[in-house]
């Protein structure tokens, strides 16, 4: 009976390179959208639009959630030390948890004040709302284009590539809602408008906290089955049963696993090892795995394995 455990990296090369641009398409973003939501809030002021100020709103967070992601890739790549063996990857996920709950904040504080210009509606100055609504709109596409050459398999940038789209929705919305202000003087359409952003915020913190708790309660990794890696592991010539088996991930890009193997007494315990874990490696992507080896069934070993 023995244990096992491994863990393999992708090369070391191109992961520092992915992880530098990524930092760096973040830094570029963070500084558009940072600047942005300071003119947008003078515009909202400035024209009176809920709207506007809505959207800036929503331009903090994103400011906040790619804040967060920026920090969380820095001290994500500190290596393990003995008080955190598995590092500080998990950052990136709490990051993420963070910027949902305060996209909820952030929805209820519009929803009230829509509700209040539908009773008392303000002046509101079209022009200077179309015109920042313009600028957003341009601002938007350039952010949604840095952080899509940044990929999406991090979880705070495709959050943050959610809250760009829901900004660009909202960019083009108050576009048309500063014509028609402008044209039909329907001051209602912009509390209108700014209830459909709060729907997009909300949308996008209701996936961007599931995921994440989905994570931090050290779920399944999503594409990852239990009962197909089962059976790929037991037509491996002398595994004759896998038990116990607990997948979770410290982020969406590192899966772990831990189980134990029982196997022919008659083979070679190292080899059934390796092949087991090339197996998990090339097939399920999961590159970190605990084994325990056991020669007979864990039920007849006394204090062999606990109760899983």
């Amino acid at each position: 009976m023995g244990t096992h455990h491994n863990h393999n990296h992708l090369n070391d090369d191109e992961s520092h390179g992915t992880h530098v641009a990524s930092k760096k398409n973040l830094l570029w973003a963070l500084s558009l959208t940072g600047t942005f939501m300071v003119v947008e809030v003078i515009g909202g002021l400035v024209s009176g639009s809920l709207a506007l100020l809505a959207d800036a709103g929503h331009m903090l967070t994103d400011t906040a959630a790619l804040l967060l992601a920026y920090s969380a890739l820095y001290f994500a790549a500190k290596p393990a030390d003995s008080k955190r063996t598995f590092g500080y990857g998990r950052l990136q996920v709490l990051a993420a948890y963070t910027n949902g709950v305060f996209l909820i904040l952030l929805t209820g504080w519009i929803l009230w004040e829509a509700i209040h210009r539908f009773i008392e509606p303000n002046p509101i100055q079209s022009v200077s709302m179309f015109t920042v609504a313009v600028i957003g709109l341009i601002v938007n596409l350039l952010v949604f284009k840095i952080l899509h050459s940044a990929g999406d398999s991090n979880i705070n940038i495709r959050s943050a590539l959610l809250h760009v789209l829901g900004d660009l929705l909202g960019s083009v919305g108050a576009i048309i809602a500063a014509i028609v202000i402008w044209i039909w003087g329907l001051l209602w359409v912009d509390p209108l408008l700014s209830i459909f952003v709060a729907v997009l915020i909300l949308r996008s913190a209701y996936h961007v906290i599931k995921d994440a708790s989905h994570i931090l309660l050290e779920g399944t990794p999503i594409g990852i089955s239990m009962s197909n890696i089962r059976l790929d592991l037991m037509s491996i010539e002398g595994v004759k049963d896998v038990h116990h088996m607990h997948a979770w991930s410290l982020s969406e890009a590192e899966p772990m696993m831990t189980f134990h193997a029982l196997v022919d007494p008659n083979k070679n315990s190292d080899n059934l090892l390796e092949e087991m874990l090339l197996l998990l490696k090339k097939e399920h992507g999961i590159g970190h795995a605990t084994i325990q080896v056991e020669v007979e069934n864990c039920q007849v070993v006394e204090d062999a394995c606990e109760v899983g």
